[in-house]
This record gives C-alpha cells, structure tokens and sequence, in this order.
C-alpha cells in the first residue's frame, strides 16, 4: 500500500477506477493511520483510518466518508478524533452500534419483528400491525428505552378506556369487557416486540411490562352462542336476510363450525362435490393444519344451489369488497337480532356448532377434528389420523341435530340438480 502526501489536487489526480481493477489504499505520510481507499470498479473515493485499539490488540478500520463529499481538511480533522479514541482504547464502529440500538424506535421494532416471524398467517400479521400502530401510535417514533413502565401502566389503562368508551358502555357488544381485553393484548403484544429487540440488544432495561404483573385486567373467555331454544328464531331470520349471500355465509357457519375467514374466503376449487368434501388448504387455517371436512346433507344442499345461483369468479361467497368475498357478517348478525333479540357474532356460531356436537354422541376424536383442533399431544392422539370418511358419519349426526333443533323437517334446497 503506497504512502503519499494526500493533498486535494494529488486526491484529485488519483484514477478512479483504479487501473488494476482492485481497490487500492494510499497512506498519508503525514498523519500516520489516515487514508484514502479508492475503488477498483467505481469513480469512488473514500477517507477511512486504521489503528489498534488500544489494550485489545485488535484494529479497527473505520470510514470517514467520501471524497467527494467532505473536504480533505474536514476529513482530517475527524481521522484525528477516531484516532485518539483508537488510542484510548474505545472501538468507534461499536459505540456506533450502540449508539443505534439506543435510537431504534417502536416503528422499527415492529418491522423487523414481523420480517423475521416467518410463521405468521398473513391475516395475523395485518392484524399485529394494526393493532399495535392503532392503540400505540404516539409511541411509534419513540426510541424504545424511551418508554417506560410507568408509560406503559398509563396507556393501558387509557386503551381500556377507550375502546370502553367507543362501544357506547356495552350497548354495541361488550363495553369495558372488550376494552380490557384490547388493552391486555395489546401490552401483550408491545411485550413481545420488546423482548424481541432485548434478545437483539442486551443493554435494553428490563421490560416495562412488568410493571402490569397485578394490574392486568381480568379476562374471561368468551362464552356467547345460540341456545337450541333460540335455534328456530334464529334460523328463520338467518333464512329471511334479503341478501342470499349472507344468508348462506351465516349458515355454513352454523353447520360446519368453520372459522369466519375460513368460511370467507371459501374458493370454488376448495369443494370436491365429487367426494363431497371441503378441503381447506393449510396455509387457509388458524391451525396451520390442511382440514378435509365431509359435506353433511344439509351443507351439500346448501353449496349446490349456491353453486347453480353462481357468480363469476373463484370465492364461494363473492362480493364487491377489495378481497373479493364477504369480509365482515356483523351488519347481517345485527339484521337478525334485531328481529329476534339473540346477539350472536360468527364466533359464537363455531360455538353453537361444537356444544350441540358434543351432545351429539359422537367421540371427542371426531369432535376435534371436525372443528379442526389439535388431536392431543399424547402417544395414542399422536398416531391417530381421521380421514374425512371416518368423519362423514359424526358430521351427518352433528347436521341432523341441527336440523331438529333448528326446525327443519325437510332439505332447504329443492328440485336441486346433481352436480357429479
């Protein structure tokens, strides 16, 4: 490595490329450590130094900046501070490092927690995001060592307030009961990121959210579903809706237990009418797991007059939305409690359809796979694999106790054509 008297008009005249296609250093010989390291590819020229540091035995090359920007007497001046910190012992690349991890804010975080969970479903994603950028949104260009326990104690119950407030004391379905459980999740969730960017940054204090060891708002799982007293009313309202499609949405979820997404965004190329099975794929499924579930006689009615109704495209339940199937049931649930009383949201149906299985004579297997949970995690459950054919048996006599409870003494869909 050449050693040369850096001035601006040598600076100027050194080529760039350099002609051996390497990149080549130039030493100053009159500030031992300083230099210009120019490209063997590009027109670039840049002032880095280079010293042991001092009681590591290691050395550190560090960047100035390029030439082109920066003059050379700036350039020396700052190769003489990097220097002298080289000289004292300190490492500047890692006090930079630290000096970022000090200024990495919630904004940041989130990003980069949700690049590497590769696990998540896309919808949980989405939902991640907008969750914490709703309730979090003043903290979002804050370093995150700015935030404190105290911060976090007070947002929480600001948030639990606040939804509260926003669904009008409970009258628009849940109240403070929906507020604590926004603001519950919602430190959950800020919880995670933090120990995500702690696991990244050591130096991070202790997470804020301990602070919320006894003051988490108590939570009790959600209970809501449709009494076989109230099947028959809600049938018959669910059957009165004007629009078709909400209609027959609301009715494969009574009928199958799907999740609402899942029921959703059902495709046409999911239902094998030939095998008379629904085959959610399982990138489609909160469970991660593919789900085949077998057509009772009701549902495979219910899906083959859909199917003669039609509507171009690929979703079972087509709409004008910016996915392109039904999104949101509650303004067709609202429709129908409104004409019976009985609130029920499209969760609370996957819970009428589990209660009224469970007193259905059927085993706690079949159960289980029919809305897709998790068989068990002993030996026995392990090995035990339920093909649909197993299930169509449990899914006809969970279909039939619907049927009575809700009413129905003949098939819904008449003078229906075969589809092979």
């Amino acid at each position: 490595m050449p050693t040369i008297d850096l001035t601006k008009r040598v600076i100027e005249r050194l080529p760039a490329p350099d002609p051996s296609g390497k990149q080549v250093l130039y030493w100053d010989r009159s500030l031992r450590g300083f230099g210009l390291l120019v490209s063997g590819t590009t027109t670039t020229k840049t002032f880095i130094i280079q010293r042991k540091i001092r009681g590591s035995g290691n050395t550190r090359r560090v960047t100035i900046e390029r030439a082109d920007i920066i003059s050379l007497e700036k350039a020396r001046e700052r190769a003489i501070a990097l220097l002298a910190e080289l000289g004292a012992g300190l490492d500047p690349k890692a006090e930079r490092r630290k000096a970022a991890r000090r200024v990495v804010t919630l904004t940041a975080t989130l990003d980069s927690y949700l690049a590497a969970r590769k696990d998540l479903a896309g919808k949980t994603r989405k939902e991640y995001r907008a969750g914490v950028e709703r309730h979090l949104e003043d903290w979002m260009d804050l370093p995150l060592r700015q935030i404190t326990p105290e911060m976090v104690e007070a947002k929480h119950e600001q948030i639990a307030a606040g939804v509260a407030a926003r669904n009008n004391g409970g009258r628009r379905g849940g109240g403070p009961a929906i507020g604590a459980s926004s603001a519950n999740g919602v430190m959950r969730a800020f919880r995670a990121l933090w120990n995500f960017a702690a696991e990244r940054d050591p130096s991070l204090p202790a997470n804020p959210v301990k602070r919320l060891r006894r003051a988490w708002y108590p939570e009790h799982r959600r209970e809501g579903m449709v009494r076989p007293d109230e099947l028959p009313a809600f049938y018959k309202a669910v059957c009165d809706l004007p629009s078709i499609t909400a209609r027959d949405y609301l009715l494969l979820l009574l009928f199958t237990g799907l999740r609402r997404n899942e029921a959703a965004a059902s495709r046409w190329d999911e239902i094998d009418f030939a095998e008379r099975v629904i085959r959610l794929p399982a990138r489609r499924t909160k469970a991660g797991r593919k789900l085949d579930l077998p057509m009772s006689s009701y549902v495979r009615d219910l899906l083959i007059a859909r199917r003669a109704i039609g509507r171009d495209g690929p979703f079972v339940f087509a709409s004008d939305s910016r996915s392109g199937h039904i999104e949101e049931p509650k303004f067709p649930l609202n429709q129908v409690a409104l004409a019976t009383g009985i609130r029920a949201s499209a969760h609370d149906l996957r819970r009428t359809f589990i209660t009224i299985a469970e007193g259905s004579d059927i085993s706690p297997l079949a159960l289980k796979a029919l809305v897709n949970h998790s068989l068990g995690s002993d030996v026995t459950s392990g090995y035990v694999q339920m093909a649909s054919e197993r299930l169509r048996e449990p899914a006809q006599r969970v279909c039939d106790r619907l049927m009575k409870l809700c009413g129905i003494t003949a098939p819904e869909a008449e003078n229906v054509a075969s589809i092979a």
